[in-house]
Parts: structure tokens; sequence; C-alpha cells
């Protein structure tokens, strides 16, 4: 589902990830992290992906399960142990969240030539309203500087004033793993 500009519901994909899902490969599993009510999880499902859903709100949840190409994962993001260990997808999803510690376990969880779609509030935003709090907004540039450590390729970057779907200071990322280079001669079996 599109975002229009008549509509200022947050039931409706964000305009972020909906311009950067048709560059995520396809066949591949994406996970959205902490996905609320599912938008996400929802709009990249019709698109034929399969989509891990996670987040701690069980009743949230319980509202995408039976979905088609939905897998949900009940987790404590910020108190529990990193329900994917092991796993890689083909793109993972962040939107209106922030827990820094996830970062390096985000990169980690990229598939080569994965990308990271990631949306959120920076400071500046609490003249705007919530969230305020200092602890759940980026620094300038914060996004940037967690690609170029996680040596993802920056394929689009946004830091400024948002007027949609609300008035918001907001940062948005769109980031690739470089995928993986064989050198010549070597074969993987």
């Amino acid at each position: 589902m599109v975002a229009t500009a008549g509509h200022s519901h947050l039931s409706e994909a964000s305009r972020w990830v909906v311009r950067w899902a048709p560059c995520i490969a396809a066949g591949g599993t994406v996970l959205d992290l902490a996905c609320g009510s599912g938008r996400h999880a929802r709009h990249l499902s019709d698109l034929g992906f399969r989509v891990a859903a996670v987040d701690r709100d069980a009743v949230a949840l319980a509202r995408l399960q039976g979905l088609r190409g939905i897998d949900t994962v009940a987790a404590d993001l910020e108190a529990g142990s990193w329900p994917f260990e092991g796993r890689q997808f083909a793109a993972i999803v962040v939107t209106n969240y922030l827990h820094r510690p996830l970062f390096p376990l985000l990169i980690a969880a990229l598939a080569p030539g994965g990308l990271l779609i990631y949306e959120t509030f920076r400071q500046g935003n609490e003249s705007y309203g919530k969230p305020s709090n200092p602890a759940f907004l980026l620094a300038p540039q914060e996004l940037l500087a967690v690609a170029h450590d996680g040596m993802l390729q920056v394929v689009a970057y946004e830091d400024g004033f948002s007027a949609f779907p609300k008035p918001a200071m907001v940062q948005r990322l769109c980031a690739q793993k470089p995928p993986l280079r064989v050198p010549e001669g070597v074969r993987l079996e």
C-alpha cells in the first residue's frame, strides 16, 4: 500500500520503504524489525517476499499470524537475546525504532548484497513532539556512521525535516552489504 499525500495515518507503509523495497533481491527473506502493526511486513509480503516480523507486542503479532508469507517472532529485542543468530536476510527494514546495541547484529544478519532500509527520528524532533528522549533520537549523521562502520555501501541517505506522515526530524538510510566477491580461479563448493 503506497502512502499518498492525503493519508497521514501510520497504517500505510513508509514512503522510504516503498521506494527501496523493489531493490531487494527477489526470492529473499526480509526481516521487519520492531514491526509493530506489521504495515511493512504486509507490504513486503504483497511484493512476494517472505517476511520475518519481530516485535515484543504479542497482541500486534497475533494480527499477522496466518498471513501469507509472514512468520512472526515474539521477542524483546532490548532485554532478550538476539532471535536470529546465524540467519541472514536479503533486507532488514527498521522504522520508528532505535536501539543502538542492535546495529552490529543487523549488519551481521544482512546477506551479501542485502539492503538495510532504516528510517527513524533524529535530534531536533523534540520540537515536534515524541519521541523527545535523546536516547531515542539519532545524532547528526549517525546512520551514515553505522553504514560506514559496518562497511555498507550507502545507496541513499536523507537527514532533516519531513512533513509526512507528520512533521518530524528524521534520518533515512538505504545501504547495501557488498556482495561476496570470489577471486577468479577460486571455486566455492
